[in-house]
């Protein structure tokens, strides 16, 4: 058998064992005694509105390479979750769906309590847009308050280019800020979120000749595995942190952000603030 078949078998298993688990009462449908549990494959074509032989060929494992557009399609006919919907493309199109963007930034009592957690690190949740939902005490004390802004408000590209306290922290402000720029624009369109950002960088483009001037040489950057940030605090001074990004398991949209102090002076004089 050849791999295209074999990928074929198992994504015609997998679609048939989905349609087994569905109840048919769930989709309205009617609740006459059935030889089989779960939906027709009739049904699922139908809802996926696509030709009901072809769909049987698929299950059969002979239907040949279906398109993203089928596979969408069927996702939402089954009522797949977005990880049913991953694995189902995996085997179809040996890739994961193009990106699906979702406005959500709700963070849990749980995660949260993982923020608090990493004191005296400073450590927040950035959304795909780069708004900030969440943060702990350690950010509030060396970043900035983030619950005195207004939540819309409450974004990092908007603190960097329009907020005077935070250019002030930063000891080269330009380059960070091109580095930004250009990590924001490969990262929000990976998320699927080229159009959710539009409003952003439209008043950004207005309120900040430096954004503007960035943001039209059109620039993409990926963050280095290592890279250490340099902040001037005010009042407490300067300090080195290593800067690190972690996705957060089952939220695609969220990213957790923490800063590490980079030496044992700058931890001790972090912590030596926190318990003040």
């Amino acid at each position: 058998m050849s791999e295209h078949q074999d990928g074929g078998k198992r994504l015609g298993t997998w679609l048939k064992d989905r349609r087994a688990k569905l109840d048919p009462a769930a989709f309205g449908l009617p609740q006459e005694r059935r030889r089989t549990p779960g939906l027709r494959r009739e049904e699922v074509a139908q809802r996926a509105n696509i030709s009901p032989t072809w769909y049987t060929w698929l299950e059969q494992g002979r239907g040949g390479a279906p398109s993203a557009d089928v596979l969408d399609r069927i996702a939402h006919a089954l009522m797949l979750t977005d990880v049913e919907r991953e694995h189902l493309f995996l085997l179809g199109l040996g890739r994961p769906p193009d990106a699906r963007y979702r406005r959500s930034g709700t963070v849990t009592p749980r995660l949260q309590r993982v923020l608090d957690a990493l004191d005296p690190s400073p450590a927040l949740i950035r959304t795909a847009t780069w708004d900030v939902p969440a943060w702990n005490h350690a950010a509030t004390i060396m970043l900035g308050d983030y619950s005195a802004l207004p939540p819309a408000e409450r974004n990092i590209l908007r603190i960097i280019f329009l907020d005077p306290r935070s250019r002030a922290m930063q000891p080269d402000w330009d380059s960070m800020a091109r580095f930004v720029v250009g990590a924001f624009r490969i990262e929000t369109a990976r998320a699927g979120a080229a159009d959710e950002i539009t409003p952003l960088v439209t008043e950004l483009c207005r309120l900040s000749p430096e954004f503007r001037t960035m943001w039209h040489e059109n620039s993409v950057t990926e963050a280095p595995v290592d890279i250490v940030k340099h902040i001037d605090h005010p009042v407490l001074g300067s300090f080195a942190f290593e800067h690190s990004t972690f996705s957060v398991d089952g939220r695609p949209d969220l990213t957790l952000v923490v800063y590490n102090p980079a030496t044992p002076e700058d931890a001790e004089k972090l912590r030596t603030a926190l318990e003040h």
